[in-house]
């Protein structure tokens, strides 16, 4: 369109409260299908599957690469990330994460319109910590880097902050007991760790970031929350 002119070099700072609204559109889908005589094993695969649709499998794709990679060693990583054919620890990182977060949204079933949102929340603010922490590396001599046009860490997760407020502000006029803010400041807590830690595990490994890695950390990051919201449920 000739007024509109969309710039995507600062698009990383949105991306948190984005994937906050693609968890809330999923959970909506699985609710509707509940709502119509699904069952929850065919409920759950649609959920997951509606999700994959809206983000093109993009980190899916990156969370193949990724482990691809790494499993290269680092001399050949980014020439295995790069690799148009999916080598075999890439099939089987996507085979485990997807019956894990099968396993983990059976187990969740009606709370998940309160927990897929904040899990897939977490994975899109690991990204900006994955930005902020590392180089980008790349095989291309033409790619978007976020980096370039990055203001900082405390200026791209503003929008991430105050969502996170207005959830705990949420949280406070919600109140049920005690035991119920303990456990909702406890996974803020364990998000951010979680957002924090495993793009530093990523990061590390390849010696920096790139479209690949961002999309691993998501996945993983969304995973591991899922899992944790799982158990504690």
């Amino acid at each position: 369109m000739p007024l509109i002119s969309p710039k995507f070099n600062n698009i990383a700072q949105f991306a948190p409260i984005i994937g906050f609204f693609i968890g809330l559109v999923q959970s909506l889908i699985y609710l509707i299908l509940r709502n119509n005589s699904w069952s929850v094993y065919a409920s759950v695969p649609i959920c997951l599957a509606s999700g994959y649709l809206i983000t093109g499998g993009l980190h899916l794709d990156g969370l193949m690469d990724t482990f691809d990679g790494i499993f290269a060693g680092k001399n050949k990583c980014l020439k295995a990330m790069k690799d148009s054919q999916v080598g075999a620890f890439g099939v089987q990182s996507l085979f485990f994460i997807t019956l894990i977060q099968i396993a983990c949204l059976i187990k969740i079933q009606s709370q998940i319109i309160f927990i897929l949102p904040i899990s897939l929340f977490w994975g899109r603010f690991s990204t900006l910590i994955f930005i902020d922490k590392f180089k980008y590396i790349t095989l291309e001599t033409k790619s978007i880097s976020h980096k370039k046009d990055w203001n900082g860490l405390k200026k791209e997760s503003f929008l991430s902050i105050i969502f996170i407020f207005i959830l705990i502000f949420y949280y406070l006029i919600s109140y049920e007991s005690a035991q119920f803010l303990i456990q909702k400041f406890f996974l803020l807590l364990i998000g951010f760790f979680v957002s924090y830690k495993i793009p530093k595990i990523l990061g590390s490994k390849i010696g920096g970031f790139n479209g690949d890695s961002c999309g691993a950390s998501v996945v993983i990051v969304e995973t591991i929350m899922l899992f944790i919201h799982a158990v504690l449920l």
